[in-house]
């Protein structure tokens, strides 16, 4: 959107609808990524410490090392989506590759005093990979008209018609500018004939759809298409105090990108109606920051037991929209396709907090000959908030997130079995849905399988990393409130390489 003629300012306050629930699930999950090693045991790693990935979960972690290490990770992700849409299924699958860890931690040892070990740590991971497509089609008992319908609600149709010497994009920016986001919909249905008053009185602010499908069912296609990243920096301190315990602290920074791309192409109304198709697309852009942070303690009870606790505190977004769109139909008159990409809502900067999650970690460790791990974490994410709390449309978000999301636990359980230089590893977990409802979203199912091979002062690892969802995927956000069922499959296939001094 950098090309683009015309940048508008859309206030929040004047009903932008494009913070939701959704977004808070976007920016409040992460997925188990990481090092090579990491992804191997499934993330089960925070009474282990000793990987660059690890001291994300435990900050504790970094004082396991015993010598200072540099390492790398490179992941193919590999996912599959079969999505049902009423009367049909679409498959389809993306692959890309993506440098998704680096990073390093020096290690200071004094064993005169109490305090045997300081490690400084840093690391970068990808926690989220945004790159995605949904394809949708079908006969849905539901069309566009719903959706330009909730916004035109209230709207003076004196507000919504060209006034003398105006053209469409004038007229489509500055009803963005002075009334806001939800009229501005209602101006793109109405000069699209979707929709239309019930008089024709400026005073009117009740409309009806002019696009039947009388017999149940409108010819829809959708195509949806994601990029972009949620990406931490994290810097460590970590400490072993005597013989068997380790504290550690990470301050945590994000930089996010999201860009969506959404086309709904729309026909198959009755045969008597005047109108045909409708095309809808929008361009969605979110960019920002976010910071958190970790604490956590790493005890080793005996040569063969250590036990974690972490605390990782909310996380705090910082983010900024922009919107484009563009519109037609057989109805259209040629001035509405002037409304394009090239003009930009660009909407107040808003924030979103991530509730604080809390880990509890147990690892048995058999000498040289292996380990098992097991973590546990528990979040309650229907406490995360859209801010400012006292704008009235994300007061009505926060409820919604409040009435549908719910505390969720998730179990990470990893294995590691070395035979002098090579290392066999594997891992399971089983995260439970943040949704009360279910149809919303469903439990991740995930496992994972690696090795690795030690050439003294350095390794190489392998590792692939599957894991299942079903999601209930929302087209729009208002009046429309058909879902599209999608089933992902994702798999990561990682090499990384570490090196020790």
């Amino acid at each position: 959107m950098k090309n683009s003629l015309i940048v508008l300012l859309l206030c929040s306050v004047w009903g932008l609808q494009a913070q939701t629930l959704e977004d808070v699930m976007r920016y409040g999950t992460d997925r188990t990524q990481g090092s090579t090693r990491f992804q191997a045991m499934s993330g089960a790693m925070g009474a282990l410490g000793g990987d660059l990935s690890a001291i994300g979960i435990n900050p504790a972690g970094a004082a396991i090392f015993n010598n200072t290490q540099i390492g790398f990770t490179l992941t193919n992700y590999h996912r599959k989506n079969e999505t049902s849409y009423f009367d049909s299924r679409v498959n389809n699958t993306m692959d890309n590759l993506k440098f998704n860890q680096i990073g390093g931690v020096f290690v200071f040892k004094d064993n005169t005093n109490d305090w045997r070990k300081l490690a400084f740590s840093f690391n970068y991971d990808l926690q989220r990979n945004f790159e995605n497509e949904i394809f949708a089609r079908g006969n849905s008992r539901q069309g566009l008209d719903g959706y330009f319908l909730a916004h035109a609600d209230g709207v003076l149709l004196g507000d919504l018609r060209l006034r003398p010497n105006e053209d469409h994009v004038d007229a489509y920016l500055d009803i963005g500018r002075s009334l806001g986001y939800g009229p501005q919909q209602a101006f793109l249905g109405f000069q699209a004939f979707a929709i239309e008053p019930v008089d024709d009185d400026p005073d009117n602010d009740r409309y009806v759809s002019n696009t039947p499908y009388d017999n149940g069912r409108v010819s829809q296609n959708y195509a949806e298409r994601t990029l972009g990243y949620n990406s931490k920096f994290a810097a460590n301190l970590a400490a072993q105090f005597q013989d068997n315990l380790y504290l550690g602290a990470s301050l945590n920074f994000h930089s996010i990108f999201y860009e969506k791309y959404s086309q709904m192409d729309e026909d198959g109304y009755d045969p008597d109606a005047d109108i045909r198709y409708i095309g809808f697309d929008n361009l969605l852009q979110t960019r920002g920051t976010a910071f958190s942070f970790n604490l956590g303690a790493i005890a080793k009870l005996n040569q063969n037991v250590r036990i974690g606790a972490s605390y990782q505190s909310p996380t705090w977004y910082d983010l900024q929209d922009e919107l484009a769109q563009r519109i037609n139909s057989n109805l259209a008159e040629p001035g509405l396709s002037d409304i394009d990409f090239r003009y930009v809502n660009v909407f107040e900067r808003y924030r979103i907090q991530i509730p604080s999650k809390y880990t509890g970690s147990l690892a048995l460790i058999f000498g040289k000959v292996g380990l098992l791990s097991f973590d546990y974490s528990y979040q309650d994410m229907s406490n995360a908030e859209i801010r400012p709390t006292g704008d009235p449309n994300f007061a009505q978000v926060n409820n919604n997130i409040a009435a549908n999301l719910q505390a969720a636990s998730t179990y990470k359980v990893g294995g590691e079995i070395r035979l002098d230089r090579l290392s066999l590893r594997g891992g399971y977990r089983f995260e439970e849905s943040p949704y009360k409802n279910p149809l919303a979203g469903g439990d991740l199912d995930g496992f994972s399988a690696g090795l690795g091979y030690s050439f003294g002062v350095s390794r190489i690892d392998l590792s692939y990393n599957q894991y299942t969802q079903d999601l209930g995927h929302r087209l729009y956000e208002v009046g429309f409130d058909t879902l599209a069922n999608v089933s992902s499959t994702n798999s990561h296939f990682s090499i990384g390489y570490v090196v020790n001094f």
